[in-house]
């Protein structure tokens, strides 16, 4: 593996919102790292086809990226449901015993619970899916982001059915055990739904070392500005130098 090949950072997306919020990523990630927005069925330029909402139905869409030759390391960042994404193909790859990733990057969300499950997407009112995704008020009624929750409901709806699922797979027994990659969790001060404390619940998903870190901001910290990006891309970098490292014994 040569040095000057640039660590890849696959970026999920949180519901709804799509692959473009991680426009303006490169000129902030720093250099040796290339962003590469993973785009899913039903946004974007895929905004056509029909969202998906099994946990068969993601890897059949997403796991050839990772299954194929490799020019270089990588890393998965999920934003959140995104979180469940790239915990999803990191836990595939492990059980396949493919290569994974240098490093799983999570944010804004909280790890599954193996005892318990989302809100039954399939069965809530309108109100009742409002109520969690305002994180319990988490989110002012009249604010951007609740205008924004309002509008996109029916997609909304959609990914909380993948959310369930993803969660209903995380509790199947796996044969290979938790994972072993170094995993980052990304939390911000102000989001009820996924507070700092959430780190904590991550740890039982890897036997590798977990790292923590709080940034401004609510829910969709994502959204725009350079620290998340700039956070990333110096894990990436850290991630493919511990990788290369020999393993100590002791």
């Amino acid at each position: 593996m040569s040095d000057d090949q640039p660590v890849r950072l696959y970026c999920f997306a949180h519901s709804a919102e799509g692959a473009s919020v991680f426009d303006g990523w490169k000129a902030h990630v720093g250099a040796r790292v290339e962003p590469v927005p993973v785009l899913l069925p039903g946004s974007d330029l895929r905004r056509a086809e029909p969202r998906v909402t099994t946990h068969e139905a993601l890897l059949a869409d997403v796991l050839p990226l990772f299954t194929g030759p490799h020019p270089g390391p990588y890393v998965l960042y999920g934003h959140g449901l995104g979180a469940m994404a790239a915990l999803t193909v990191a836990r595939a790859l492990h059980e396949a015993g493919l290569p994974g990733p240098a490093l799983l990057a999570v944010g804004a969300w909280s790890a599954p619970r193996l005892p318990a499950e989302p809100v039954d997407a399939r069965r809530a009112t309108d109100a009742e899916l409002l109520h969690v995704l305002s994180g319990k008020g988490a989110v002012p009624a009249g604010s951007d982001e609740g205008i924004w929750l309002r509008a996109m409901l029916p997609v909304l709806r959609a990914d909380l059915e993948l959310a369930q699922d993803l969660h209903a797979a995380a509790r199947r027994p796996f044969p290979a055990g938790p994972l072993t990659t170094p995993l980052l969790v990304v939390d911000s001060q102000d989001n009820r739904l996924a507070p700092p404390s959430s780190a904590d619940g991550w740890r039982q998903w890897t036997d590798g070392p977990v790292w923590s870190r709080t940034v401004p901001g609510r829910h969709f910290f994502v959204r725009g500005g350079r620290e998340l990006p700039r956070l990333l891309g110096r894990a990436c970098r850290v991630a493919h130098r511990l990788a290369k490292e020999p393993a100590v014994v002791g």
